[in-house]
């Protein structure tokens, strides 16, 4: 993660997220710890990709935000939990 993505976190909880091995244990951390991560550390976390590309769950309609690229080749929705695949494996 970009060390400015790590502004406003304590040594200690810098430390246990550079301990964290998949992005989904960084986000267990976070809510366990109650750290408020923004968007952007969000994103960062999630394996995002930085652009304004939106994307929207097909399911229940939430935005990039709460969004994953997950597994390279889907998006898992953190809202419902629904998964599909990215439109440039979608054939």
């Amino acid at each position: 993660m970009k060390k400015e993505l790590l502004e406003g976190l304590s040594d200690e909880q810098i430390e246990k997220i550079k301990a964290c091995k998949t992005s989904e244990e960084v986000l267990t951390l976070a809510k366990k710890e109650g750290i408020e991560l923004t968007e952007e550390q969000l994103e960062a976390v999630s394996g995002g990709c930085g652009t304004s590309q939106e994307v929207q769950c097909p399911e229940c309609g939430y935005s990039s935000r709460n969004v994953e690229h997950w597994d390279n080749r889907y998006y898992r929705c953190r809202n419902c939990n629904h998964i599909w695949l990215k439109p440039q494996y979608d054939y």
